[in-house]
């Protein structure tokens, strides 16, 4: 429906669930608009603006095995890499350029991106970038685009701001929606369920969750970079083959982890919601939310994730008590039938019998341990036994009257009874006094109160007055 009227030209407002061919929308009439090979120069006549560098990647990985009889130059640019292959690729010229909207405009602003040429700008997940606050980077990019040029405007949702947007940048645009306007915002063939968890169960029931039956590819979607992290790590030590993606991740490490779960090298990926608007792979079929989302938004997006291109999933959310409250406006809000979810826990049995989980499955892989704890091991010669270990050298210096005893004194010294060593030192005490220092908390307590006489060397200053 989309694609004549974006051939003809039309600025073009499409509203459409996540997963039902968008990038294949815009970007056959994007391809047909543009001029390959021509002679004016090296500048792009095509933009596309993501919200995020994963979903960048995949338009333009899409743009690509599209435009293969074409052979359409296109170039993606985003944060968090270098700028030199993105400069030199600008500088030997491209026709389409996908990109997010920070590194775009810092392209602009260094005059190294020419957006005069732009015959057609596509706007994709609209509504994201309203949620990430680029709405202004994206209507300075807007303002260094000629008047002339054809603006697609691609959103799962349309608030009140992207509707302001569309009216002061497009002209006279075409509103398409791919269903009803009373069909819900959810894919329909995702089978949803919710339950409410504690949180300190959730990991158990997740690793009971990946053993059911029809589990394939799995996105775990977590609200922070934390939790993503530590999930992960737990399903690792579970035995099961996960990895996180998520803002501390550097970009390198992003997408690998994202290359491997594509290939199914990886079958658990933990995920934040930055991530879910970038993650087109198919095949995936569940999808977990390890806690309920902050709105009904980020639920859509993150459900879309499984369910796609008409093949059926799972979406599985998992509501704590605290967050209960949230869930109700969103399932208010998306007319869901879960306003008041099942309290479940790992060893209910309506989890077993509703995700096709066999009986005595455990969140743990059977051949899989606990790894052990990083110590120090006396096996790998990093601390040797203690019977090994050469004696201490404990012999001390012996002194008598600020002198050090020779060798033989101080043996016969050590070879002595306490008790009479003992003796010796009052005998040698009544030959010659001791001299006692003095104590300064001892002051003002009488002139022969800081020294002791030969008679009594034991006796304290106030026996003396």
């Amino acid at each position: 429906m989309s694609i004549p009227i974006a051939l003809a030209g039309t600025d073009m407002i499409g509203q459409a669930r996540t997963g039902t061919g968008k990038t294949l929308a815009f970007g056959v009439s994007l391809l047909q608009r543009i001029t390959v090979d021509n002679e004016s120069g090296v500048a792009p006549q095509a933009l596309v603006v993501a919200p995020t560098r994963e979903l960048a990647l995949q338009v333009s990985k899409d743009l690509e095995v599209a435009s293969k009889i074409r052979r359409a130059r296109v170039l993606t640019v985003y944060g968090g890499v270098g700028y030199e292959p993105q400069l030199d690729a600008l500088a030997a010229g491209v026709d389409v350029v996908v990109g997010t909207p920070g590194r775009l405009l810092d392209l602009v602003n260094r005059r190294a991106l020419d957006l005069r040429h732009i015959k057609v700008l596509v706007l994709d997940e609209a509504d994201e970038m309203l949620d990430l606050g680029f709405l202004p980077d994206v209507e300075r990019i807007l303002s260094h685009t000629p008047d002339s040029r054809q603006t697609l405007l691609f959103s799962a949702t349309m608030p009140s701001a992207i509707a302001s947007l569309a009216r002061t940048h497009l002209t006279q645009p075409v509103n398409i929606r791919a269903e009803h306007h009373d069909e819900s915002q959810t894919v329909p063939l995702t089978t949803q369920f919710v339950y409410q968890a504690h949180d300190l169960d959730k990991p158990e029931i997740i690793g009971r969750v990946l053993q059911a039956d029809e589990v394939e590819k799995v996105i775990v979607f977590c609200r922070t970079k934390r939790a993503a992290q530590r999930i992960a790590d737990d399903l690792v030590d579970r035995g099961f083959n996960a990895a996180p993606i998520h803002g501390d991740l550097r970009q390198e490490a992003r997408e690998k982890a994202l290359k491997k779960f594509r290939e199914g090298k990886v079958r658990v990926l933990v995920a934040t919601d930055v991530a879910a608007r970038g993650i087109d792979v198919s095949g995936v079929s569940h999808v977990i939310n390890h806690e309920s989302p902050d709105d009904d938004k980020t639920y859509v997006h993150r459900i879309g994730r499984t369910g796609r291109a008409g093949a059926t999933g799972v979406a599985i959310t998992l509501v704590d008590w605290a967050d209960l409250t949230r869930w109700k406006v969103i399932n208010k809000t998306l007319g869901l039938d879960f306003d008041e979810p099942v309290e479940t826990y790992s060893t209910s049995a309506h989890l077993y019998t509703d995700l096709g989980i066999a009986e005595g499955t455990r969140g743990r892989i059977k051949d899989a341990e606990p790894a052990p704890r990083k110590e120090r091991s006396r096996e790998e010669g990093t601390e040797r036994p203690r019977e090994q270990r050469p004696k201490r050298n404990r012999n001390r210096r012996r002194t008598r009257n600020g002198e050090v005893l020779a060798e033989g004194e101080q043996q016969a010294k050590a070879a002595e009874p306490a008790g009479e060593s003992k003796s010796e030192a009052q005998g040698d005490g009544e030959q010659k006094p001791r001299r006692r220092r003095r104590r300064s908390r001892g002051r003002g307590r009488g002139e022969g109160g800081g020294q002791a006489t030969a008679e009594s060397p034991a006796e304290s200053p106030a026996s003396e007055d």
